[in-house]
């Protein structure tokens, strides 16, 4: 079982940074693979970025790659969200999440992801 917890939302104008992290308790944090997913009124959630246990490989959507990075830190059992040069259009509830490093493929797939935060609200400003 893993808990999440979510931290760092708030409002930032167009151009700015926020860097998100995720708390997780339990034992098997560095055993598993993280995501990161966001969700905006009326829409679907959608994947943002995810790392692999040993944060060797990281995986980025389109639309974030070059502003946002994830990072973990497993001796905290932390994970991490830098967004940098956000856009209006990044605005939307962000959820950590994660799932067994035995998993494969399918990071931006939200249903292979058996552990979720209660999510952190981001808000860009025009």
């Amino acid at each position: 079982q893993v808990q999440l917890v979510e931290f760092g939302g708030g409002l930032v104008q167009s151009g700015g940074s926020l860097r998100l992290s995720c708390a997780a308790s339990g034992r098997t944090f560095s055993s598993s693979t993280m995501g990161w997913f966001r969700q905006s009124p009326g829409k679907e959630r959608e994947f943002v970025a995810a790392i692999s246990s040993s944060g060797g490989s990281t995986y980025y959507a389109d639309s974030v790659k070059g502003r946002f990075t994830i990072s973990r830190d497993n001796a905290k059992n932390t994970v991490y969200l830098q967004m940098n040069s956000l856009k209006p259009e990044d605005t939307a509830v962000y959820y950590c999440a994660a799932r067994s490093l035995y998993i494969v493929g399918g990071y931006e797939d939200s249903k292979k992801y058996d552990y979720w935060g209660q999510g952190t609200q981001v808000t860009v400003s025009s």
